[in-house]
């Protein structure tokens, strides 16, 4: 199983990005998608995850910028970043929980992490 994600960049404060991911591989079912981000020192930290039935979920920091949307036959997960602050730069992870065959526990998958740098 891979999770390949894309979309990361520099931008100016107050712009936007578009984060995408794919799942790959081995898949059964996936229950949870999302991303989490890391910047410089700090402990790595939930951004947004949604669920197959369509259940959404946001940190507070980026409720009303940023929106999570899936495609569960694709097995995609997508961040839309609107108003990006400095405070938003970090590498951000895609997340998958997912299982690879009937019966099996569904276990975590992440993505090898993309840069989002917000200049001021």
């Amino acid at each position: 199983v891979q999770l390949q994600a894309c979309g990361g960049g520099l931008v100016q404060a107050g712009g936007s990005l578009r984060l995408s991911c794919a799942a790959s591989g081995s898949i059964f079912s996936i229950n949870v998608m999302g991303w989490y981000r890391q910047a410089p020192g700090k402990q790595r930290e939930l951004v947004a995850v949604t669920t197959s039935g369509g259940f959404t979920n946001y940190a507070d920091s980026v409720k009303g910028r940023f929106t999570i949307t899936r495609d569960n036959a694709k097995n995609t997960v997508h961040l839309q970043m609107n108003s990006l602050k400095p405070e938003d730069t970090a590498v951000y992870y895609c997340n998958a929980d997912l299982s690879t065959g009937w019966g099996t526990q569904h276990m975590a998958y992440w993505g090898q992490g993309t840069l989002v740098t917000v200049s001021s």
